[in-house]
């Protein structure tokens, strides 16, 4: 999604380079330390904030630019349908968004500062992240540089041992789910698919593209499901498509589960070689 004043990231590609902390190809040095605990969150009311727009619809809600009236602050406040949560029963995909970000802290995911309810309406005021969506900037560009690729993966390998250290599986990484602060570093959003795991689940879900064989087979699943997805992200910012296609969720899966994988002839040797392994 694109939002109303797109910071620096919104407007070009950042510079792997430029950032802080990073080694001379790209990565950064050292993934950032988890942040510390927030403090209580203050008492919000709905009536603080002005709408200012609406960036982002989903099936059963929609997420709001709004800014605080006092403080002149902006956050994102998504805004959930209680009949629609009901009916194509997603309570508990709500329920684990909530519990998974109050106990997360880390600047490579987004923050929740404060949930409510209503007799309509469940609320989620959560950070404002101003770039919008990676999947936007991959689609505009095609395909992603070696280095800006390795940028990425690295602060997403950073988010994914953060949130496994804590025995939480997140299973919906993708593009989409990629927003880019206004430094172009990343966040990781949409949290309904995660969930405290010390053994196995056996739930499908998550984006046929990216869903790991163990998945698709329902032989149980852990949170190295995670580390599959990243791979196809790998694939994808670099090629400018997942390894598995298909019209069809079936055709993906069949496509995933026979593990044959062609190689574009522009994707870098070194890309194949070091990052895929």
């Amino acid at each position: 999604m694109e939002a109303p004043g797109l910071a620096k990231a919104a407007a070009t590609d950042p510079d792997p380079q430029e950032s802080r902390g990073e080694t001379p190809d790209g990565a950064p040095a050292l993934c950032p330390s988890p942040e510390a605990p927030s403090p209580e969150p203050p008492a919000y009311r709905l009536q603080d904030f002005d709408t200012l727009a609406t960036v982002g619809t989903g099936t059963f809600g929609r997420v709001q630019l709004v800014k605080d009236k006092t403080a002149k602050h902006f956050f994102a406040l998504k805004v959930m349908s209680i009949p629609d949560v009901i009916r194509l029963k997603q309570e508990q995909h709500v329920h684990n968004e909530k519990s998974v970000l109050k106990e997360v802290s880390h600047p490579f995911l987004v923050k929740l500062f404060w949930t409510c309810h209503d007799e309509r309406f469940l609320y989620m005021l959560m950070e404002f992240v101003p770039g919008g969506e990676l999947f936007s900037y991959l689609r505009n560009r095609g395909r992603f540089s070696s280095s800006t690729g390795l940028f990425y993966s690295a602060e997403i390998v950073c988010a994914i041992e953060y949130l496994h250290s804590k025995e939480i599986v997140y299973r919906d990484l993708k593009p989409e789910n990629i927003l880019l602060d206004r430094e172009g570093h990343i966040k990781l959003t949409d949290f309904g698919f995660a969930k405290k795991l010390v053994d196995k689940t056996w739930t499908l879900c998550g984006t046929p593209e990216y869903l790991a064989p163990e998945v698709i087979q329902s032989k149980g699943h852990g949170r190295a499901v995670d580390w599959w997805a990243l791979g196809i992200l790998i694939f994808e910012m670099h090629s400018g498509f997942p390894p598995f296609f298909d019209d069809n969720p079936f055709g993906i899966y069949q496509k995933i589960l026979a593990g044959k994988i062609d190689f574009p002839r522009h994707l870098d040797f070194s890309v194949k070689t070091e990052q895929m392994t």
